[in-house]
């Protein structure tokens, strides 16, 4: 018996419960991991509340990511042995393979093994994030030297990832955050402009960075109201990126802008690039190489014990963070 995190009822963090059950042994073409470290994201939240894209089965697991090393492999599994050090690509559904509890199975293709530089905490922290901001910026997007991206939501661990995958590339990362309050540490974490958009105007101040030619990829996570001084400060056959929808507000269809500057917008989930095998190896060797050499390098807002995992998800909606949030076994 192994303690898992578990909820019976949708609702706010008080819902999650740390109980213990049995873990199946690898089958054919799986491994077990033994989790060191899990990474908090707010699809998880989603999850847990009834909002997201999949729906629980109760009683539920949870969890997109985690690290740890592996206890035991499946029949078929040649690449992972036993004692090796690995983090987990997210896996396509939370029902089938929640991975936040002590011991997990999954697909052993999701099991990565990391740079051994890298803590459990960042290595738990590390698929998610840049596999998301991957995707579509580099996979999808073609976004190259000296081109200017948008990112909202720029102090969220994806937000971050966004802004160090620019930069590795030569790119200019703007970061768009709610209030000034983040904008010092922002730019210390890479960004090349930051505009609060709570206090300027979002298109004025995108014309005078960008210029006449305006803005060919945004990335945004928020949706709401925003969308129309965004695509109007966007440049024809640009495209913008809606990965999240964390807005209270509803969002309106900027029509006009859309029309007359041909712009693409664009619903995109991580699982786009998870479930290509070229496209994930791809992925893959990028944020690997970026994490070896440095310039990929994950923000760790706060670490939890086990223990305070509803307290954990408490912080996550808090909208406080910079970076991850992290729980440790």
């Amino acid at each position: 018996m192994v303690r898992t995190i578990r909820f019976h009822r949708h609702g706010g963090p008080e819902v999650l419960t740390i109980e213990d059950i049995d873990v199946a042994p690898p089958g054919s073409g799986e491994v077990r991991i033994q989790t060191k470290a899990l990474g908090l994201n707010r699809a998880e939240a989603l999850f847990r509340s009834g909002s997201y894209i999949e729906q629980a089965r109760f009683p539920s697991g949870l969890g997109f990511e985690a690290a740890g090393l592996v206890e035991s492999v499946g029949a078929g599994v040649d690449n992972l042995s036993p004692g090796d050090a690995v983090s987990l690509v997210p896996p396509r559904s939370m029902v089938r393979w929640p991975v936040h509890g002590e011991l997990v199975t999954v697909p052993a293709g999701l099991a990565i093994k990391h740079p051994l530089t890298l803590s459990w905490e960042a290595a738990a922290a590390s698929w998610m994030q840049y596999l998301t901001a991957y995707g579509a910026l580099i996979d999808i997007a073609r976004l190259g030297q000296g081109e200017h991206v948008v990112i909202t939501a720029a102090s969220s661990s994806v937000g971050l990832a966004a802004i160090q995958i620019a930069n590795r590339i030569g790119a200019i990362p703007v970061a768009v955050t709610r209030t000034s309050r983040k904008a010092e540490v922002l730019r210390e974490a890479g960004a090349a402009h930051v505009i609060a958009s709570a206090e300027e105007d979002i298109e004025a101040r995108l014309k005078e960075i960008a210029g006449e030619h305006g803005v060919r990829m945004v990335f945004d996570a928020v949706g709401g109201p925003a969308f129309v001084p965004l695509t109007a400060a966007m440049a024809p056959g640009g495209i913008l990126f809606e990965y999240g929808g964390l807005s209270p507000e509803a969002t309106p269809f900027p029509l006009f802008n859309v029309l007359s500057k041909s712009l693409t917008l664009r619903g995109y989930l991580v699982h786009e690039i998870t479930g290509d095998p070229k496209r994930l190896a791809a992925a893959k060797a990028f944020i690997l190489d970026g994490l070896s050499d440095g310039s990929l390098k994950p923000i760790i807002a706060r670490t939890f014990p086990f223990e305070q995992f509803a307290e954990a998800h408490r912080y996550l909606e808090s909208n406080e963070q910079f970076g991850k949030v992290v729980v440790t076994l």
